[in-house]
């Protein structure tokens, strides 16, 4: 039996005035999928996420998301969804704590306490969860969003160079949550430029290039440097 899709976008297309940040972009994701969508600066990843999180519309094109319109249902859908982008989404002068706390009133979570707890010491943050984020470092600062960005378990997880800042323990962290993630059945894209990572990461590679989604294929950590050849005459 095949998993539920999740994503479905068709002829997905968005334009900034004369730029065309995406072209004609199909997509199908099911659900427990891990997806790592690679491509150059500009090639439109950001756009096309903010899209599949309901924080932007396409010009023209559909897109659905757990069978419901993103367009007409978005208020239905955002529960289920979370974004972590290059903003983190943090209040400078609340404490760790307090921004999870602040988020799980949001969700309506009945357990929102004990699942930040959870999360803080998952992250290496709960020794400094009594202090103001805004003494913390960008890396904390990421930790603390990707605690923030799980703290609801949505079903569809979208993470822009989730990576980015994180010092190697806790990229190790973030890869072990992402697994956990997928194997609860949750669905995850994230976006990376470092091929190596993304391949022995996820199980299926996207690669947009110039707005135009060029390639979709599963992939493996063994097919690092044959793949790395394809990737540059791919994005030429």
């Amino acid at each position: 039996m095949s998993a539920p899709v999740v994503v479905q976008a068709e002829g997905v297309s968005k334009s900034f005035g004369a730029r065309t940040a995406l072209a004609q972009v199909d997509l199908e994701l099911c659900a427990g999928e891990l997806v790592a969508l690679l491509g150059p600066n500009g090639a439109g990843k950001t756009t096309l996420l903010r899209i599949l999180a309901t924080l932007a519309r396409p010009t023209s094109g559909t897109v659905r998301l757990f069978g419901l319109d993103a367009a007409r249902q978005a208020q239905q859908i955002r529960p289920s969804i979370s974004l972590l982008s290059h903003r983190t989404f943090l209040y400078d002068d609340l404490t760790a704590e307090q921004n999870l706390a602040f988020y799980a009133r949001m969700y309506d979570l009945r357990d929102g306490a004990a699942r930040a707890a959870e999360l803080l010491e998952r992250v290496g943050l709960s020794h400094r969860q009594g202090d103001l984020v805004r003494t913390f470092s960008r890396g904390m600062q990421q930790r603390l969003a990707l605690a923030r960005a799980l703290l609801h378990r949505p079903s569809l997880l979208l993470l822009d160079e989730p990576y980015s800042g994180l010092d190697p323990q806790a990229a190790e962290t973030l890869s072990d949550l992402l697994v956990e993630m997928r194997e609860r059945g949750c669905t995850v894209l994230l976006t990376t430029h470092d091929l190596a990572q993304g391949l022995s990461l996820a199980e299926r590679v996207l690669v947009l290039a110039r707005g135009r989604l060029v390639h979709d294929s599963p992939c493996s950590a063994a097919a690092v440097a044959d793949f790395a050849g394809a990737y540059r005459r791919l994005t030429a």
